[in-house]
């Protein structure tokens, strides 16, 4: 199969969208506004095969590294292989997937041996139930509706939550300048290539048909969420979720709003993993999450290199 690889752009998002409702995936990287968000950092590359599945590569300096690919589950098998031969004969290296779900890896049906699997514990996603964050009821949630009710005695009429539109781009960069700056040295580049694809994104909202909202306080913004809908799983993706730390009850607050306004029929939440941070951990344990999905790295194990030594190298298929 001739694969043609290109940069995942922003013009490609609508056509590739249906791919990613073909099967079950509870991770966040069941849309593709998470591959979007982070295209730039890891370099990702995509090719359509055969009009019924999206292959997706990562491309950083020498190093490639493949997703599951996102079909039906019942071809997953298939255009698994034709991956792994375009990586072991075109790119002459083994297979190495990223972010592979438990769901997918059993529809592979792969023979043992042929793989080594390790769990990225680190990565795993937090789902939760959707009505309980909409809500905030129930004991377990009394310190977040503290929280919230802090914040409303406190400005009162003087906040207001709205969808954002193209024309408050500038308001959130400025807000974005103001919270990046606000991390200092402990901000590393993972940080900075998070906020190079928010403002890929807000160039191009009109046609990534993704979800974002803000909250403004005495007309300032100082908070935005970013969120994609699963609708094989009736799961909401909170993929970005930035507010000004200094005031009391904002996170929880846009939190609890985003889910009200924009996924009401929402039955689950995922709002990714916590990198291994472990403030980032403890807030996202704070809103009592239902389950974790699990993510894993597959690495080849029986390949065997396709040319001589010293025959010079196939240049991979340009983006």
């Amino acid at each position: 199969m001739d694969l043609q690889f290109k940069a995942l752009e922003a013009a490609d998002v609508e056509n590739l969208r249906p791919y990613f409702s073909l099967r079950s995936n509870l991770t966040c990287d069941s849309v593709i506004l998470d591959s979007y968000l982070w295209k730039d950092y890891y370099g990702c590359e995509f090719a359509v095969a055969d009009g019924r599945a999206v292959l997706l590569l990562s491309h950083v300096g020498d190093r490639y590294e493949a997703s599951l690919p996102v079909c039906r589950a019942e071809d997953l098998p298939y255009y698994f292989q034709v991956l792994e031969e375009y990586m072991n004969r075109r790119l002459r290296r083994p297979m190495k997937v990223i972010f592979a779900d438990e769901k997918g890896m059993e529809a592979l049906k792969l023979p043992e041996g042929r793989y080594a699997v390790e769990e990225e514990a680190d990565m795993a996603d937090y789902v939760y139930d959707a009505e309980s964050l909409r809500t905030l009821a129930g004991k377990k949630y009394h310190k977040k509706k503290n929280h919230i009710n802090a914040f409303l005695n406190e400005y009162g009429g003087r906040w207001e939550y709205r969808r954002i539109t193209v024309e408050n781009r500038e308001e959130v960069w400025r807000f974005l300048d103001r919270w990046r700056e606000s991390k200092g040295d402990d901000a590393g580049h993972h940080l900075d290539g998070e906020v190079e694809g928010i403002h890929s994104i807000l160039h191009h909202m009109e046609v990534l048909g993704t979800y974002v909202a803000g909250i403004w306080v005495d007309g300032q913004l100082e908070a935005f969420t970013v969120g994609s809908y699963n609708p094989v799983d009736r799961m909401a993706i909170i993929h970005i979720e930035k507010a000004n730390g200094e005031i009391r009850g904002l996170y929880p607050l846009i939190n609890q709003q985003f889910l009200v306004h924009e996924f009401p029929d929402a039955v689950l939440v995922n709002r990714e993993d916590d990198v291994g941070l472990p403030a980032l951990r403890k807030a996202k344990q704070s809103y009592h999450p239902i389950f974790m999905v699990r993510k894993y790295t597959m690495t080849q194990l029986d390949y065997q290199p396709q040319n001589p030594p010293g025959a010079e190298e196939e240049a991979p298929c340009a983006p």
